[in-house]
């Protein structure tokens, strides 16, 4: 077996790539150089020789904080010009820059683009409140007219221009030059007129009322004009009022409650020819600022866009920068203070790109000194890494949500690609829906070059990363469909006639006593013929659940049959002969032999009943089998392979943890010097031993542990193939689903001679097909299909403890900020 399994050419994917542990010496003339090349390749996992130290205390942390920064701008420039609506086309003549010069350019843009902000701030504010005291006039001189038809005298004006905003403008109005001087009336009627927020109009009113006892009058309006929010750049409904009201004291509550409820207060004089010149006045200094305004918004836009065109190369080039002196301080100076060093790991396929990248970095930086790039020895646990494509990717991603393979143990992704799909399909079966899920599939592969560069949702990016998984799981769902003859649920004459047929033409007996069998069986698959009849079910369930239980067979026994390749790899032939073998015995024994009983009954067309041939093979071994009996020798098989079961549990709980002990004992205790060296490679490869370094043997926690996992394999033997039986109860419930929504909504819709109920039937009909049977049946059996890759076969020989290869790479920097 050791030759033939040794003459096979190696899988890439079946072993993760073979990984070295490097260390380089890097003058610090050609650092940052080396490491932007590096970047570029993407080939090599610095290990941070810094890790104790805080990113303070680091190296180059001026310049990562310099980055940072820079990134914080960029990010500015990118907000504001989404607030601006301007598209941040990249420029065609893009000129290289140093990133001290860029570092002045943002500076400068920055300050630039604050001041013009804050311009803008102060004018739109100014502007807000000559619209808002435009308003007002026009408002509140109706309610002025309509409460005082006599009209009040000039001299019961309000004495004071009250703004909630300070004194913003340079010049005064007319209005304010003679109204300060214009008398007060200290008694009889006053009033206030102001503008608020729609939203806050009806609390202010209460407000107002609580606080003057009720002697107040209320007016108010909606507002022609929706304002600007200089702040948040939103559209506001405002409310003008006008309150009446007597008493110095009740102005001096309501001019605080307006200053609380954030309302602008406007002096409004009850001449009508003042109302208009001020209205006259007003509307011409909205004009000019209004002019202003746009003038401004185009001054701000047209320098935005000139930072826009040189956005995504600033961001990208900070990025990287930053990215490398972030990779630069887990490295260390030398004695000498004039070489960084480094250590890391690499594929081994990389060291030649990797120093040729080194080379070109000594030659472009002009240092006299080469970088120096060698291998050495490392005691901890080397990275995996699985090189992938677009197509291995997701299964890949699949096997390592479970948790990432144990450095160049077997990858469990290789079956996965095949195996993930046709047990989903095994649930799922129905090439209807499977020719749904392929057209799906279909459209995201043909549009994945537009898709890929764009910015999708978290389930559509999902989806699109998962398109080829989607692709198999549908096209094993349109092979399962075809065994199972149910397209939505309906069976179809694809492959020639049915093999039965009705005893007379009436066929009045067809759903009671049955059909008559007058030709061969049906080519390929479930004859179509067992729809409707009265043993559909018993028949349909009893092959989905033996097919079930055979499925799980075989991929139990595969989960350890990759044990053994994982225990030859790594030369630990005592988990071959105390593991792999006993495992081996017990499973096949077991439910090895019930698959052989259904096969054999599959072919002979016995009436045997095999619950009570495996309860039986326990209860009584020695008793006669009757009209159980499948084959001649039953019985003395049944017994032999009850104790080959028996026996492979003490064999697989005890002979390891007294191997393990007597090795540890002669490793430490000098009785076998000749043979050390093999002693120790094997007790490091040793999955089971700790790799104790001259300590202490602790003989019961590793007795512990191999009785845990004997036990759990005893029971989750018995759990798992119980286990596979999903896939019987899900294809089951989906092809009900199936009948129940084709014959209890579609064709009920269609028995009616109206077009309008057969359309509703028909469109309850294909969304229960599209939302339940498409998308949450589909959901249901990939989770499925997941707990029995996750569970049931890889804990038969994955350990899923190793950790993930992460060079550093520009392009994972860009994949992360997408």
């Amino acid at each position: 077996m050791d030759r033939f399994f040794g003459n096979l050419p190696p899988m890439d994917l079946m072993r993760s790539e073979t990984m070295t542990f490097v260390q380089l010496i890097i003058p610090a003339e050609s650092a940052h150089r080396a490491i932007n090349y590096l970047g570029e390749l993407g080939l090599l996992q610095f290990r941070d020789l810094n890790a104790e130290k805080s990113p303070f205390q680091r190296i180059f942390v001026n310049q990562v904080k310099r980055c940072a920064e820079m990134s914080r701008k960029l990010r500015f420039f990118e907000d504001q010009i989404n607030k601006a609506g301007l598209m941040s086309s990249p420029s065609v003549l893009q000129t290289d820059i140093y990133l001290e010069d860029l570092e002045i350019q943002l500076a400068e843009h920055e300050h630039e683009l604050i001041e013009m902000n804050s311009n803008s701030e102060k004018l739109r504010q100014s502007y807000n409140e000559l619209l808002e005291f435009k308003i007002v006039l026009q408002k509140a001189c109706r309610f002025l007219v309509s409460s005082h038809g006599n009209a009040f005298s000039e001299e019961r004006e309000l004495e004071e221009n009250v703004f909630s905003n300070g004194d913003y403008i340079e010049t005064p109005f007319l209005f304010e030059q003679e109204m300060r001087h214009a008398p007060s009336d200290q008694s009889g009627l006053r009033f206030i007129s102001g503008i608020i927020c729609k939203s806050k109009v009806l609390r202010f009113e209460r407000m107002l009322f609580r606080a003057t006892r009720g002697n107040m009058l209320f007016n108010h309006a909606l507002a022609d004009e929706q304002i600007m929010d200089p702040i948040s750049t939103e559209m506001v409904e405002k409310i003008v009022f006008v309150v009446f009201f007597s008493g110095e004291q009740a102005r001096t509550k309501i001019l605080k409650i307006c200053d609380a409820f954030g309302a602008n207060c406007y002096p409004v004089p009850e001449d009508i020819s003042k109302q208009r010149q001020i209205t006259s006045e007003v509307s011409s200094r909205l004009a000019d600022l209004e002019a202003t305004l746009d003038a401004g918004i185009r001054h701000r836009n047209k320098a935005l866009a000139s930072v826009g065109g040189h956005l995504t190369k600033w961001m990208d080039m900070v990025r990287r920068e930053k990215a490398v002196y972030d990779t630069l301080n887990m490295l260390n100076f030398d004695v000498t203070k004039k070489c960084l060093v480094g250590e890391g790991w690499c594929p081994i396929f990389a060291k030649t790109q990797i120093q040729e990248a080194l080379q070109r970095a000594t030659f472009d930086s002009s240092s006299q000194v080469g970088i120096i790039f060698h291998s050495m020895d490392a005691l901890e646990s080397p990275p995996t890494y699985f090189r992938t494509n677009s197509f291995t990717s997701p299964y890949q991603e699949i096997v390592d949500a479970y948790g990432v393979a144990r450095y160049q143990e077997a990858n469990p992704a290789v079956y996965t690609t095949i195996i993930f799909p046709f047990l989903f399909a095994v649930m799922f079966g129905d090439w209807g829906h499977g020719i749904c899920l392929l057209l799906g599939a279909l459209v995201l592969i043909a549009r994945q070059s537009k898709l890929s560069t764009q910015r999708l949702g978290s389930f559509m990016e999902m989806l699109f990363g998962g398109r080829y998984v989607l692709l198999l799981m549908s096209l094993f769902s349109i092979y399962c469909g075809l065994i199972y003859n149910e397209f939505f649920s309906v069976p179809y004459h694809i492959f020639g006639p049915s093999a039965y047929k009705c005893r007379d033409n009436s066929c009045r007996d067809a759903h009671t006593i049955g059909l008559v069998k007058y030709r061969e069986p049906y080519p390929f698959g479930v004859d179509p013929s067992w729809r409707g009849s009265r043993s559909e079910l018993p028949f349909l369930n009893s092959l989905k659940m033996k097919m079930s239980i055979l499925l799980g067979v075989v991929h139990m026994n595969l989960g350890i049959l990759l044990s053994y390749f994982n225990a030859r790899f790594f030369g630990n032939s005592l988990d071959i002969r105390y593991q792999f073998v006993p495992q081996m015995i017990f499973l096949n024994c077991l439910f090895g032999y019930l698959s052989l009983l259904i096969v054999v009954k599959w072919c002979t067309g016995s009436q045997a009943d095999l619950y009570h041939v495996m309860i039986y093979m326990f209860l009584s071994p020695f008793d006669n089998l009757g009209e159980n009996q499948l084959f001649w020798g039953q019985r003395p098989l049944q017994v032999v392979l009850l104790l080959l079961a028996v026996i492979a549990v003490p064999w697989m709980l005890f002979p390891k943890p007294f191997i393990l002990k007597k090795l540890h004992n002669e490793r430490f205790q000098g009785r076998t010097y000749g043979v050390l060296n093999n002693s120790e490679v094997d007790l490091e490869l040793e999955p089971d031993s700790a790799r104790q370094h001259h300590e202490e043997f602790n003989f019961s926690e590793v007795f512990v542990h191999q009785m845990i996992h004997s036990i759990e394999f005893v029971l989750g033997s018995v759990s798992n193939t119980a286990s596979y039986l999903r896939l019987w109860a899900l294809s089951l419930a989906h092809s009900e689903l199936s009948t129940v929504f084709y014959e209890k909504v579609l064709l009920l819709a269609w028995g009616y001679d109206n077009l309008v109920i057969r359309l509703v039937g028909l469109a309850v009909f294909a969304f229960a097909t599209a939302f339940i049977l498409l998308m949450m049946e589909t959901l249901s059996a990939f989770l499925h299909a997941l707990r029995l890759h996750w569970v049931e076969f890889q804990n038969k020989f994955y350990s899923g403890d190793g950790y993930k290869f992460k060079p550093f790479s520009f392009a994972s920097l860009t994949e992360d900020e997408n």
